[in-house]
């Protein structure tokens, strides 16, 4: 569930300050941090109960009421941290966590203007994936792809949790989307070891990313190879674990969410969901990769008919995950 990556990501940090470290240095005086921050109480006191909020949104059951009720806990937090950024209009979290909850509910330009004013504050590398990460994720999917790439290249140390993969994995598709194709995979490829026996949740996602540029770029077998890779770390846990973390994953454009679970159904050999979702990304209007959906479905259909071409007399079972030939 993304909502479950998004609390994390938004309750991630430490204590609120007006101007970083001055409430937390010794050397400056009770007198002085009240005139520095003179709200710095009623602030803290503030982005505990939005992120309070947050973390209640992040729990909520993917059911019928899920998106009203993570908007209401939502909303609520950035209301709250509207207000604390008129008390402290130059506080770092207060930015960060507003800039995410208001892309979150939608609220494009006020996010832009929260999570830019913090990285002037505090410089990008400062700043984090949460709030550079963030930005090129908005303008990835606003089409900007040339400061999509500029603020997705801060992102460092790319595997050591699930957000800085995710933000590597949009960097890639960024670079793809720009023509870029060699590069987007070198981004995947340079972050994977060439033995895999153990595979993180931040390694899966890239992995599978992986998999999928090869096979938009017709590398077909490396695409086949890297998937034996993770079949052979993974076992069975290579369906629930890739599950996982493409619910981490805000696709943009958002039919890369088709793309992506098709190849994954693929893999696993459940070839009727597989070509569902293959057929369901062919049919957006100026899809990328629409003819190498197309080349899935083809694919999956002549596997389907060949039993039939030998035996026509007989009906043909449904293909299955242990004998069906994997669409190449």
């Amino acid at each position: 569930m993304r909502w479950v990556w998004t609390a994390a990501v938004l309750l991630a940090g430490g204590p609120a300050h007006g101007r970083p470290g001055a409430a937390s240095d010794p050397s400056v005086s009770e007198f002085w941090c009240e005139v520095l921050e003179p709200h710095a109480a009623e602030v803290a006191s503030i982005v505990a109960r939005a992120k309070a909020a947050i973390a209640r949104a992040g729990e909520v059951d993917d059911d019928d009421d899920a998106i009203a009720q993570r908007a209401r806990h939502l909303g609520k937090a950035y209301g709250m941290l509207r207000h604390a950024r008129k008390l402290s209009p130059e506080n770092p979290e207060v930015l960060r966590l507003l800039g995410v909850t208001a892309d979150e509910l939608g609220e494009t330009r006020q996010a832009i203007d929260a999570l830019e004013t913090c990285v002037r504050i505090q410089g990008p590398e400062r700043a984090g994936v949460e709030v550079t990460g963030r930005l090129g994720m908005i303008d990835l999917r606003l089409g900007k792809l040339d400061d999509a790439i500029r603020w997705l290249g801060y992102v460092q140390s790319p595997l050591s949790d699930i957000d800085n993969a995710v933000a590597l994995v949009d960097l890639a598709t960024a670079l793809a989307a720009r023509g870029d194709m060699a590069r987007a995979i070198d981004t995947l490829a340079n972050t994977v070891p060439p033995q895999m026996s153990y595979l993180s949740d931040p390694l899966t996602l890239v992995s599978f990313a992986l998999a999928v540029h090869y096979d938009r770029d017709e590398q077909r077998a490396a695409a086949v190879e890297v998937l034996d890779h993770m079949q052979g770390a993974l076992q069975l846990e290579l369906g629930p674990r890739t599950q996982r973390v493409l619910a981490a994953m805000r696709f943009a454009p958002p039919e890369d969410t088709f793309y992506y679970h098709a190849l994954l159904y693929e893999a696993l050999g459940d070839f009727t969901e597989a070509r569902a979702e293959w057929a369901l990304y062919a049919q957006v209007p100026d899809a990328p990769w629409r003819r190498r959906a197309l080349d899935h479905v083809a694919a999956i259909d002549a596997a389907r008919a060949a039993p039939a071409r030998r035996a026509p007399r007989a009906a043909p079972p449904g293909p299955s995950r242990q004998s069906a030939p994997v669409p190449r």
